[in-house]
């Protein structure tokens, strides 16, 4: 997702295979083989498996030296486009590239899939293909959030995986994106927080409340440090590392980033081409300001994976050009050298055993009082 990224690479010890559907994005085919050259000069011991139409796809590969003897091409009679229903997707999406893509990380030919494509659709397949790890109700989407702390990013989710999530899925949300952040900002203790309407305890809905109270109890057996609640303002902020909230509103407060990034820097540019004074200043301005740019780029930040799956997947912006997606493929390639899913998977099922334990010690009197058996505290 970000060229900021510290999660360690393997040193070329083994292959990374990456699964890369070319025939979903907005761009075409031609901006995901550019963004495999861009990404194939960085990461020389990456190889790729493409899937999309072979007669769009192979004479792009041909012309670009850099790719020869690392890309394995999948043809695909059929694309998901951005108008297709999920529900339609997983009845008739085999056949599909995208579709292709996923299967090449359930088959174990890849370790990582990158897609540029229709979101509801790739999560619908990548449910229906890898299926959720064992003890998570609801996968999420997280993506890095550009912010103060000394990393450049923090992790929020969900980004819109779906738009509900009870308090138990919150909790889950809390113990995926903390080892992300182990994983992705190299942080050993990542510092989580809930958001809501303010910071009070007493603040925002039922589901919110009764998460906080969940998460304070998990933390230790969680390896985060919980902060409590956040507000929209600390999603930049360097007060917090991981962000959990519904996809509903994670998704909203993207989309609203992703706005207010380009209309500011669309700010800039009238305003330095309003007269030829103006003009002056962003020439002696110029170095600044090609550095505020590049700190601004949602392409640095481009991939939101999908947690909770038996299997790693990254979706990539459907308008995503050459740089986004090299920034998508990178993010694929290191989580996969760090053996991301792997320690993921551990981390749940850590958690859900932890859950049974204290299930199984509670005595039945404890299970009335939970229940409202009519004990006294």
């Amino acid at each position: 997702m970000a060229s900021g990224s510290q999660i360690p690479a393997n040193g070329g010890a083994s292959r990374i295979v990456i699964s890369v559907d070319a025939m979903g994005g907005d761009r075409g085919p031609a901006a995901v083989v550019a963004g495999l050259c861009l990404s194939a000069r960085e990461l020389p011991d990456a190889h790729y498996i493409l899937h999309g139409n072979d007669a769009e796809l192979a004479p792009l590969i041909a012309r670009e030296t850099g790719l020869a003897g690392r890309v394995s091409l999948r043809h695909a009679d059929r694309v998901v486009t951005m108008h297709d229903k999920p529900s339609q997707v997983m009845r008739n999406g085999d056949g599909t590239s995208m579709w292709s893509c996923i299967d090449s990380v359930k088959q174990g030919e890849a370790t990582v899939a990158v897609s540029c494509g229709n979101t509801g659709a790739l999560m619908a397949i990548s449910m229906i293909r890898l299926r959720r790890l064992p003890g998570i109700n609801r996968p999420a989407i997280a993506s890095m959030w550009p912010s103060r702390n000394p990393g450049g990013f923090n992790v929020m989710l969900d980004m819109g995986a779906d738009v509900k999530a009870e308090a138990g899925d919150l909790l889950q949300f809390a113990m995926m994106g903390a080892s992300y952040a182990r994983n992705g900002l190299n942080l050993s203790r990542p510092r989580v927080g809930l958001l809501n309407v303010g910071t009070e305890e007493h603040k925002g809905r039922a589901e919110l409340k009764e998460a906080h109270e969940l998460l304070s109890q998990a933390a230790e057996a969680g390896g985060f440090e919980f902060v409590g609640f956040v507000e929209g303002s600390d999603i930049p902020s360097d007060r917090v590392d991981v962000i959990v909230t519904d996809g509903f509103t994670g998704n909203i407060a993207l989309k609203t980033g992703e706005g207010t990034a380009k209309l500011i820097s669309d700010f800039l540019r009238e305003e330095f081409n309003a007269s030829v004074f103006s003009k002056l200043a962003a020439l002696f301005a110029l170095g600044t300001l090609r550095r505020l740019q590049r700190r601004m780029d949602p392409r640095r930040a481009n991939g939101g994976v999908f947690l909770g799956l038996n299997g790693t997947v990254v979706k990539s912006h459907g308008s995503a050009d050459a740089t986004g997606v090299a920034a998508a493929l990178r993010l694929a390639y290191r989580l996969a050298a760090a053996g991301f899913q792997d320690r993921l998977a551990a981390r749940v099922a850590s958690a859900v055993r932890a859950g049974q334990d204290a299930a199984a010690e509670q005595t039945p009197l404890d299970a009335a009082a939970g229940t409202g058996g009519g004990t006294k505290e």
